[in-house]
């Protein structure tokens, strides 16, 4: 039973009549300094894809766990749902002190140490999730959960992300169908229809 408390007291608060599960996250950002809703974890690959950054994994944190504290259970069933071990993790500086089974293969947004070479490059492609977030929040409805209770807030982030890599599958089909129809209509053409007399 959720009970109104003040300001400063600890425990569960109430922040809306309607859906009491929702949380209060602190931002930490001069623009927007809180959200209220669920905590959300996603994992997209890191190399440069040409169709789009695919969702592999997405996950409702509910509780507004710290972020490094669940670093170690995603990272884990991202490998398990992809069937390969994940060699390297890039996160930002809110997963500081993680509890990663191997810690040196997870870096840190800022981090100087052990990063050289190959890792400085792809760790300055971290920032490419943030694009993926914008696209989860406005056209996969993230934004808005219309979904109810907790069953409705683990749902959200999962058929989001379904969507947002179903959206990238069609516009390669779109790619594809477009070639098909140009290279059809180049063989039924007859030669003389290409190349009028003059």
């Amino acid at each position: 039973m959720l009970r109104l408390q003040e300001q400063h007291q600890r425990g569960p608060k109430l922040y809306s009549w309607h859906a009491p599960e929702v949380e209060c996250i602190g931002k930490g950002k001069p623009q927007t300094p809180w959200e209220f809703g669920v905590k959300v974890s996603l994992v997209t690959t890191n190399k440069r894809c040409k169709g789009g950054q695919v969702v592999l994994h997405a996950k409702a944190l509910p509780g507004a766990p710290y972020d490094g504290h669940t670093l170690k259970d995603v990272l884990a069933e991202t490998s398990a749902l992809t069937g390969r071990e994940i060699e390297r993790a890039y996160t930002d500086k809110g997963y500081r002190g993680h509890d990663a089974d191997n810690p040196r293969r997870v870096f840190i947004s800022g981090q100087k140490r052990g990063v050289h070479g190959q890792i400085k490059r792809e760790l300055r492609r971290r920032s490419a999730i943030e694009p993926v977030i914008g696209h989860l929040k406005s056209g996969g409805s993230m934004d808005r959960n219309f979904l109810k209770g907790r069953h409705g807030d683990r749902a959200n982030p999962i058929l989001a992300a379904t969507g947002h890599n179903l959206r990238l599958v069609l516009r390669w089909l779109r790619i594809l169908l477009r070639l098909i129809r140009a290279a059809i209509s180049a063989a039924i053409t007859p030669p003389s229809a290409k190349n009028p007399a003059i």
